[in-house]
C-alpha cells in the first residue's frame, strides 16, 4: 500500500529558479568560452578566427553553438556573399549584458583556481 503525502500548497508558490533557465541557455563545455570571446572582441570575427579562439572545438561542435545562440538572441550571424563565402559573428547588444556575469565568473576563477585544483589534487 501506497501513502501518500499531504499536497503542499506552499511549494506551488516558490517561483522557479532562475539559475536552472541560464544553465540550460549555457549548458555545454563550449558556451561560455565562445559567448566571452564574442564579448570581450570589439569587432565581428570569422568562423576561423573564433574557432581558433576557442580551440581545441570541433568546427560542428561551434556551429551548433553558435546556431543556439543565434536562435535566441545572443549572437548576430552576417554571411557576405563572395567567393570564398565570408561568415561573420558578433555578440548582441542582448549578448553584451552578459558582460558583467562573465566578467565576475572569470575573476572568481582567477582568484580561486589554485584551491580547487589543490583540493581536487588531495585523496
Amino acid at each position: 500500500m501506497t501513502t501518500l503525502l499531504p499536497h503542499s500548497d506552499e511549494a506551488d508558490c516558490i517561483p522557479p529558479c532562475p539559475m536552472v533557465d541560464f544553465v540550460n541557455i549555457v549548458s555545454g563545455k563550449w558556451a561560455i568560452p565562445i559567448l566571452y570571446r564574442l564579448i570581450v572582441t570589439t569587432n565581428a570575427v570569422r568562423f576561423g578566427t573564433l574557432q581558433r579562439a576557442v580551440a581545441p572545438i570541433t568546427q560542428k561542435e561551434l556551429t551548433k553553438q553558435l546556431r543556439a545562440f543565434e536562435d535566441i538572441g545572443l549572437v548576430k550571424r552576417t554571411a557576405y556573399p563572395e567567393m570564398p563565402p565570408r561568415v561573420e559573428y558578433q555578440i548582441t547588444e542582448l549578448g553584451r549584458t552578459l558582460k558583467p556575469t562573465l566578467d565576475s565568473l572569470a575573476n572568481w576563477m582567477t582568484e580561486h583556481k589554485s584551491d580547487l585544483l589543490e583540493k581536487k589534487s588531495q585523496p
